[in-house]
């Protein structure tokens, strides 16, 4: 596995996004061959040569420095997700993990379970590094309507999100959910980006949804945080709730919480 093709493919997809005009440079004469920056324009900027900024993107340069990230970041612009995303990838890339990633767990401990449903009637549910469901509440697996008829080992938000069919008109900001979703299972996974469990589910999404294909191209990251989720459900009508996630120490599981806005449903 080359390691440092994550730290690669994340500076070419900044420097794409980036536009002479944003960071101060004319757009020149003719039409671009590429979008964004080309390398030696972003080397300038950050005050590296050339060469040593080529090295750095085709992986040949395992270890730069705290200055040299921080240089690069302030060039392209970068939101702070973003840099803390960049020196991930560059430990990752000088300091490769020494064994491949076990694999996801799929069940929790009985306390977890006992957690979930002293939160009832609150939508709650658990979710391993790869945004599979692994517990839930009632309230929280019939949120996701239709996810039940799936097999367990099916049910993961990231794919109810991308190709349910219900999805798109479920969730009312369906764009920002998607978003949301991608950029937390890239950052959730970003120790082991080459995780056969984490491929395994990419390559499904990208074969059969664009829009998660273009958000995972996009090297897309970010944390969840508190939000308000509002729903046009076929069984609670219009409803928002408040959103939180809750990351147990172990760094494998989350637990997300739903606090009702609005009105609540039972679930029998």
């Amino acid at each position: 596995m080359n390691t440092s093709a994550p730290l690669g493919d994340f500076l070419r997809s900044r420097r794409a996004r980036a536009r002479p005009a944003d960071v101060g440079l004319p757009a020149g004469l003719g039409l671009r061959r590429t979008p964004g920056l080309r390398r030696e324009e972003l080397a300038t900027l950050a005050g590296v040569s050339f060469d040593y900024y080529t090295r750095l993107e085709q992986g040949r340069e395992r270890r730069p420095s705290r200055a040299v990230l921080d240089s690069l970041a302030r060039a392209l612009r970068l939101t702070a997700d973003d840099r803390e995303h960049l020196r991930h990838l560059a430990t990752l890339t000088a300091d490769p993990p020494a064994a491949t990633a076990s694999a996801p767990v799929t069940t929790v401990r009985p306390s977890i379970d006992a957690l979930l449903t002293q939160l009832s009637p609150s939508p709650a549910y658990a979710l391993n590094r790869v945004s599979d469901m692994v517990a839930a509440n009632p309230e929280g697996l019939a949120l996701f309507h239709g996810i039940s008829s799936w097999p367990a080992n099916r049910r993961n938000t990231v794919r109810y999100i991308f190709t349910h069919p219900l999805a798109r008109d479920l969730f009312v900001d369906w764009d920002t959910t998607a978003q949301a979703s991608v950029a937390q299972l890239r950052t959730m996974n970003e120790r082991y980006p080459a995780d056969p469990h984490l491929l395994e589910l990419v390559a499904e999404l990208s074969a059969t949804d664009a829009a998660f294909r273009h958000l995972w191209a996009d090297h897309t990251v970010g944390p969840r945080r508190h939000t308000t989720k509002a729903f046009d459900h076929p069984d609670l009508g219009a409803v928002a709730y408040d959103f939180e996630t809750l990351h147990l120490p172990d760094g494998e599981l989350r637990i997300s919480v739903y606090t009702s806005t609005g009105r609540q449903a039972s679930y029998s």
